[in-house]
């Protein structure tokens, strides 16, 4: 699909496919990169390995929710700024409805301690081991890489910080420069981007302009709505980390104020654990007990935007950039060390989160073998991972 052949179906497949991912996207950001790359990569082919892993190596550097920020590039590379926004909203508005719905009702149920949440979380296990297979085989094939990825693993395990991450992407682009120029080569990817370097310098100023505007604003106008979309906006834009990141700021920013009290704060967290996509969509339920139904909305966009900025600002330059040696050199390093970090992520947390007793292990291999070698679609895999759940208790 080129920028010239782009129908409405094309952009409906785009939003399709998202919103399948956001309906059965459990387990938290690395898992959702695994549920990607399953789709995107294994499935559809609209990326191919390399393609992937330097789209989500750029994430990673960027602030903001990261596997949102890969969502919205592959609708970019797909079907530009517009196949973004549908990516956006297929893989967000699912957890979104979910979680203003649950604010409008905080006090009459509760679904944190569920039992099939659990087995949601083995799926993930799944998901993310299945992935880290994939991208391994292609991305760490010599000694030297290999060597890369394990030193990621061990500096992310025992330096447990978003600082760690950015020094160990930093580092492996450094070794990349310098020893990786010969290996790389000028290959050509299956992306190609229809994006224009104006419109990313466009969209990176606005993102400053609204980053030092908008606190402004909200101490000029005394406007609730400003007030609000200044501080997820803010959240959004300053969190390195993910999801579970950016709740500390969110509390810090709402709970004092006595815009949401502490109970209703973490009841929203409970139910955000067990909704799929991604976990900034918290946002939406803080917004709607402060707002109803349009705080719920307009906090989603404050929190959203940064990261939407960001991705159109900084897509174009990447794409250009890594056709040079060194850095395509760099490229192949970052992509080893992230391979390293997603597997440092996939036991902590979620391997030491989920897999407690053998009969969970025993669920996982299950579940693994299911995608891994008998090709059972991500959603179907998700059902049995609910009913899995549900049953484990009883066995």
């Amino acid at each position: 699909m080129n920028q010239t052949t782009r129908t409405l179906h094309d952009y409906w497949v785009i939003f399709i496919i998202a919103t399948r991912l956001g309906l059965t996207s459990f387990g938290g950001p690395i898992a959702h990169l695994g549920y990607f790359h399953e789709e995107y990569v294994r499935r559809k082919k609209w990326l191919d390995e390399k393609s992937y892993a330097d789209l989500v190596a750029l994430c990673q550097f960027l602030p903001g929710p990261a596997s949102s920020q890969v969502g919205i590039g592959v609708g970019i590379i797909r079907g530009g700024i517009f196949g973004g926004i549908l990516a956006f909203l297929g893989f967000t508005l699912p957890s979104v409805i979910v979680l203003i719905l649950f604010a409008l009702a905080v006090h009459q149920f509760s679904i944190g301690d569920a039992s099939f949440i659990h087995g949601l979380k083995i799926v993930a296990v799944a998901v993310v081991a299945h992935a880290i297979m994939g991208m391994g085989s292609k991305l760490t094939p010599d000694l030297q890489r290999k060597a890369i990825a394990l030193i990621a693993i061990a500096a992310m395990l025992f330096w447990q910080s978003t600082l760690t991450q950015v020094v160990i992407i930093i580092g492996a682009a450094i070794i990349g420069i310098i020893f990786f120029q010969n290996k790389a080569t000028s290959d050509e990817t299956t992306a190609k981007l229809f994006l224009s370097k104006k419109v990313a310098i466009i969209s990176i100023s606005l993102f400053f302009i609204l980053l030092i505007i908008l606190p402004i604003l909200s101490q000029v106008i005394d406007s609730k709505w400003i007030q609000m979309f200044d501080s997820f906006y803010r959240s959004g834009a300053l969190v390195f980390g993910g999801g579970h990141v950016v709740l500390p700021l969110l509390e810090q920013e709402f709970v004092p104020t006595g815009w949401i009290t502490e109970q209703e704060f973490l009841a929203g967290y409970g139910a955000a654990q067990a909704v799929p996509g991604p976990l900034f969509t918290f946002a939406a339920y803080i917004g709607t007990v402060i707002g109803g139904v349009a705080g719920g909305l307009v906090a989603t966009v404050a929190i959203f935007l940064p990261a939407f900025l960001l991705i159109i600002g900084t897509l174009p330059f990447w794409h250009a950039l890594r056709h040079f040696a060194k850095i395509r050199g760099a490229l192949l390093a970052v992509n080893a060390a992230v391979v390293g970090i997603l597997i440092a992520a996939f036991y902590q947390p979620i391997w030491i989160s989920t897999i407690i007793e053998a009969k969970d292990f025993v669920f996982a291999v299950i579940l693994f073998s299911l995608l891994a070698f008998w090709k059972v679609p991500s959603w179907v895999i998700v059902i049995i991972g609910i009913i899995g759940g549900m049953a484990l208790p009883y066995i």
